[in-house]
């Protein structure tokens, strides 16, 4: 299937010691080399693969990286003032799951 100009959404609720962390990062990295625009959103323990370089390569690849303040918040992970990286809320996530091709929730 071609995915130019596709949009595949990626959800991550679960920490870094999960195996679901190296399937949002493959499956990112698979469909960014195949033209595809991809939107990762980091929830509840997700926000925690921030500190992994692997997702923080990935904007420079072209993927949107969207992170929730709130989980960050919980966490006592501090904000960034990072211009790859958007602190948001459920209201975005609802956005990309409904302005997506194909959206993958991994918790």
């Amino acid at each position: 299937m071609e995915l130019a100009r596709k949009k595949l959404g990626v959800m991550l609720s679960t920490g870094l010691e999960h195996p679901n962390l190296e399937t949002a990062v493959g499956l990112s990295q698979a469909a960014l080399a195949r033209g595809a625009t991809v939107y990762l959103y980091l929830i509840d323990d997700g926000v925690r693969a921030l500190a992994d370089p692997r997702i923080r390569a990935l904007p420079e690849r072209g993927a949107k990286l969207f992170v929730c303040a709130y989980g960050c918040q919980k966490r006592r992970i501090p904000l960034e003032d990072a211009e790859t990286i958007t602190y948001c809320g459920l209201v975005v996530l609802t956005d990309l799951i409904n302005g997506t091709d194909r959206f993958v929730a991994l918790n």
